[in-house]
């Protein structure tokens, strides 16, 4: 007999009736029908009993506390997002829109791991078409024990899983995946929050990792409910833009490791090359010193790259003056204008402004803060700034110059690099060893005194 229940498109919380606020998440209209037939339960899920582990309480002392080996990838920038290589039962939640490059991505990391019995399950393209993207990638030697399953019933799915035990499981994606104990489509929220839970269920009894592709909805958030990414061990975020090459894995939840890690990739014909320093590819590609443009310092999670920042500012020509921002948030731009205006009386209210990230990325550090605003200055002035020089520093609201973290490792980049100056916080020299340093470290408290070293000389 089935019967209709309501669930929140925010959160997945369930509700037998429709509700225009939801108890648990807050969120307004979100609720939808779906109608739902569980089937008499004979058992767990239809994958074969002896899948099946009993557990039993032990002492938290009694636990042996030795590292589990973890499984490499064959690519270090993929270990290194995922905390140091694939955790054994874990489940790893790849989201990214359609045509970045998730995919090709875990199919190359199929192809590449010899030694390792691996099954990519496939339910939006055929067996065909995944040989054909196999060729294309031109991965040599090829894992020999790479098999490739067209199927999306997760019943199906655990029957073939318990007769070739495979090492590694690759789902694409869970929006195609479907349970035979919901009586619902696929790609709705019940059936989501269905086989998510049986792939839980399924890498934590046999110890087998699964990565499960899913999908993203226009606001940029994983299309499903939210209690997705509670259910899964590991959430990654494959994004970048499709005008450039590169390509950017981030972590944003990771049971067995850091979060905000960070892992650059470039799409060619051939498939993804992994970046092991982005630094030399994201900074400036041009010969001549133009205006607007400077170099920051910034952190991705353990990773320092050296980011190029590009402004352009000129005379409102229709009157109401543009603010465009490509890489970075725009609110926080518009802040770091209100502060040069107040403090540096630096008349911008009637000039449009324009910032780009260069390389496509997205940056969210607040320690390039003191690069956008020495690129706005710049741009204002039409003077160049050198480009051995680099910044690394927050903006506060008075102008004043804030210290940032991992400031060591910052300097240490840049003087890797070879740039012969780094503008920072006065706080930030209190435990800096500069005897070792071939560059220059020269402090700022505010804001007025970045336009007197840059543009008073």
């Amino acid at each position: 007999m089935s019967k209709s229940l309501f669930f929140c498109k925010e959160c997945g919380n369930q509700a037998s009736k429709w509700l225009g606020r939801c108890p648990a998440c807050g969120a307004w209209n979100s609720f939808v029908e779906e109608v739902v037939e569980r089937t008499p339960p004979k058992g767990k899920s239809v994958s074969s009993s002896n899948m099946l582990t009993k557990s039993t309480p032990k002492l938290i002392d009694d636990i042996s506390a030795l590292e589990i080996p973890r499984i490499h990838s064959g690519y270090s920038e993929f270990d290194n997002v995922l905390g140091g290589g694939i955790v054994a039962g874990s489940l790893v939640l790849l989201g990214g829109e359609p045509g970045i490059g998730k995919s090709t991505l875990l199919l190359q990391m199929a192809l590449s791991l010899k030694n390792s019995k691996i099954l990519y399950v496939s339910g939006e393209e055929s067996e065909q078409q995944l040989k054909m993207r196999a060729n294309r990638l031109a991965i040599t030697p090829r894992n020999p024990n790479c098999y490739v399953l067209a199927e999306t019933i997760t019943q199906e799915i655990f029957k073939h899983i318990d007769t070739l035990k495979p090492q590694i499981v690759i789902i694409d994606s869970i929006q195609t995946s479907q349970s035979n104990l919901i009586d619902s489509s696929a790609g709705s929220i019940s059936q989501i929050k269905e086989c998510a839970a049986e792939f839980q269920h399924l890498a934590k009894t046999t110890a087998i990792p699964i990565f499960l592709i899913g999908h993203i909805t226009k606001d940029g958030t994983l299309a499903g409910p939210k209690i997705l990414e509670h259910v899964v061990d590991t959430v990654l975020q494959f994004e970048g833009d499709r005008h450039y090459g590169y390509r950017i894995v981030r972590c944003i939840k990771n049971r067995f490791g850091s979060t905000s890690e960070l892992g650059v990739f470039e799409m060619k014909n051939s498939g993804l090359n992994e970046i092991l320093n982005p630094s030399e590819l994201l900074m400036s590609q041009h010969d001549e010193q133009y205006s607007g443009s400077a170099v920051a310092a910034i952190m991705e999670g353990n990773r320092t790259m050296m980011i190029e920042t590009q402004a352009l500012v000129s005379s409102a020509v229709y009157g109401t003056p543009q603010r465009s921002a490509t890489g970075y948030d725009l609110r926080r731009m518009n802040m770091l204008l209100a502060v040069l205006e107040k403090r540096c009386r630096f008349k911008l209210g009637a000039k449009d402004v324009f910032l780009n990230i260069a390389g496509g990325i997205h940056v969210e550090d607040p320690a390039i803060n003191l690069a956008i605003v020495a690129a706005i200055l710049s741009s204002a002035t039409d003077v160049p700034i050198d480009a051995k020089t680099c910044f690394s520093g927050e903006m506060g609201l008075n102008g004043e110059i804030r210290a940032v973290s991992r400031i060591e490792q910052r300097i240490a980049e840049a003087d890797k690099l070879g740039f012969k100056k780094i503008f920072l916080s006065k706080y930030n020299l209190k435990n800096i060893k500069q005897n070792n340093l071939s560059i220059e470290l020269i402090p700022l408290s505010n804001i007025e005194q970045i336009f007197q070293h840059l543009f008073n000389d």
